[in-house]
């Protein structure tokens, strides 16, 4: 093992590619050296477990609402700063309560589960079509199989027709992208741009739902639009929403297909272990979340005098969650660096905790083993074909690229 490096001047906003690669050493440094770790910023990151958990477990202590911080970040009133600051994930009760409430009904255990058919059969025509190209020379498992598959099914949740859904990926990465810790002006304008293109396409997708709703059962969108228990959004609130629900349900399971995919190439012997027995695929997916969280960072302001890990902080002081450095923490995981597909019990924070825990997390975990198990058992003899291409991105870890060649033995 490399000796970890010199965290005394590490900063979020100043991140070279050796990290982009591989964090976790410096993660590993910053837990021993410096769990509570001031930023040039003046924000804290936290890289221990208790302590990620016990800002998660405070909501009134920590808050999720940006609007302090998104402010300076994008503009007070850019199609961004209105976006993330109206949505779900960026804002406290009540309106979080009421959104997730909304959202909750229609990702219950037994909607998730009805979802599981059509998964399977979407996910193998996908493989079909990757035998049939795989037969031309490798292929990219990122852009012709991971990406696709939460397209799918977020695509459906919502009500967005086949036809209209191409968009869809290059907007999320825009979007998403502008939640990185550096912002240039380049990702700035794209994240911009892609939120009123967004918002164009769903207030027209809104009005044709007015007109002809679905099932609220099923139909997230009409859920949203219909309200529950007298509460209704506001026009804003719905279409933002919708946004962040394309969003997060894209992006993040995507990267967790692909660091699945990947971590059974680089522990050969836990790919056979899963090739013997497919019933473990449910732990081997928690445990691709723990060890390569698709979401490394989440945010929080004080709201009062505190003190976490042994530190005092003032009210309104940014404070980091490091996830994937939680996931990692010796404390709560034994031999943290190795994957281990039967590791149980697995409580890590990749869904985040308490109030704000993922709400599609459900379908989130469907939708990684599904990809993963049906993906192992059609090419167990996948290998990489060239360099696997990490996305420059410190709070979402995944791959841009996943060239690979595909064998049935």
């Amino acid at each position: 093992m490399k000796p970890d490096p010199d965290v005394a001047d590490f900063d979020l906003r100043r991140l070279d590619d050796a990290f982009y690669d591989d964090p976790f050493p410096t993660y590993r440094a910053l837990r021993e050296t410096a769990p509570v770790k001031r930023m040039p910023d003046g924000s804290v990151l936290l890289t221990r477990y208790a302590d990620v958990v016990a800002v998660y477990k405070d909501p009134k202590s920590y808050s999720s609402d940006k609007q302090a911080e998104f402010g300076p970040k994008y503009g007070i009133g850019s199609p961004l700063f209105e976006h993330h600051t109206t949505s779900l994930v960026f804002n406290d009760p009540p309106l979080h309560t009421r959104v997730r409430r909304l959202i909750a009904g229609a990702l219950t255990p037994r909607h998730v589960a009805a979802m599981e058919d059509g998964l399977v059969r979407r996910v193998d025509e996908l493989l079909a079509a990757l035998a049939d190209a795989a037969r031309r020379g490798p292929v990219d498992l990122i852009g012709a199989y991971a990406s696709a598959i939460p397209v799918e099914i977020i695509g459906n949740l919502l009500g967005v027709p086949h036809a209209e859904r191409a968009p869809l990926r290059d907007w999320s990465l825009a979007i998403l992208g502008a939640l990185e810790p550096t912002l240039t002006p380049e990702a700035e304008a794209r994240g911009n741009a892609a939120v009123r293109d967004m918002l164009v396409y769903l207030d027209g997708l809104v009005a044709q739902r007015r007109a002809a709703p679905g099932d609220p059962e099923i139909d997230v969108l009409t859920r949203l639009i219909v309200g529950e228990g007298g509460e209704q959004l506001g026009a804003a609130e719905l279409l933002h929403n919708c946004i962040f629900l394309l969003n997060a349900g894209h992006e993040t399971t995507t990267n967790l297909i692909g660091n699945g995919l990947k971590c059974l190439l680089d522990w050969p012997d836990e790919k056979a272990r899963l090739l013997a027995d497919p019933e473990l695929a449910r732990l081997a997916v928690e445990e691709f979340l723990r060890i390569e969280s698709s979401n490394q960072l989440g945010n929080r302001i004080t709201t009062c005098a505190v003190e976490i890990g042994g530190a005092r902080l003032p009210p309104r002081s940014l404070v980091t969650l490091c996830i994937g450095a939680a996931n990692r923490d010796p404390a709560q995981f034994a031999d943290p660096d190795r994957l281990d597909i039967t590791r149980s019990p697995n409580r890590h924070v990749a869904f985040g905790s308490g109030i704000h825990q993922c709400v599609g997390m459900g379908l989130a975990r469907l939708e990684g083993r599904v990809a993963i198990s049906r993906f192992l058992a059609r090419f167990p003899g996948y290998r990489l074909a060239g360099p696997a291409v990490r996305a420059r991105r410190a709070r979402f870890r995944g791959h841009v690229s996943l060239p690979c060649t595909l064998s049935s033995s």
